[in-house]
């Protein structure tokens, strides 16, 4: 019965983020990213406190795969320049600490880069909470007003 119970739960669970997903803006769709990320990696820190090897695994591997084919694939590294390089860097930094911690059993790794996923995630919300900027003349097409040099 409660087996049962537990994939209904979960059936629910993985319609209502398929239903996310698709309604998301790009934004959101990167933060929902970081917060699957960071929640592997709190799953990761739980299971290493307990001695569980394979879960702690499991979820150390999920973080990375968020990160590699989330995160890091979902740079352009041609119109963002030299802050996409930076991010990529970054990415590829975590995912390496991440299999280290890992290989290692140091927690100390995982707590930082959850300590860099959150602070990552924290700006990227602040950037989503921005106004757009104004418009140069309501008649024309939506053009940022550049400052002149």
């Amino acid at each position: 019965m409660f087996g049962t119970m537990q994939r209904g739960v979960n059936a629910y669970a993985k319609v209502g983020l398929e239903t996310s997903v698709v309604s998301a803006s790009p934004h959101k769709l990167i933060v929902m990213l970081f917060d699957g990320a960071l929640v592997a990696v709190r799953s990761a820190l739980i299971h290493m406190k307990a001695g569980s090897v394979p879960e702690k695994g499991k979820a150390i591997s999920h973080a990375i795969l968020i990160i590699d084919s989330g995160l890091r694939a979902s740079l352009d590294k041609t119109v963002g320049g030299q802050i996409a390089e930076n991010l990529d860097a970054l990415y590829e930094y975590m995912s390496a600490r991440l299999l280290t911690a890992n290989l290692s059993n140091d927690q100390a790794m995982l707590e930082e880069v959850q300590g860099l996923l959150s602070d990552l995630r924290d700006s990227w919300n602040a950037i989503g909470n921005l106004p757009p900027p104004p418009l140069a003349d309501a008649g024309q097409a939506r053009q940022p007003i550049l400052a002149s040099a």
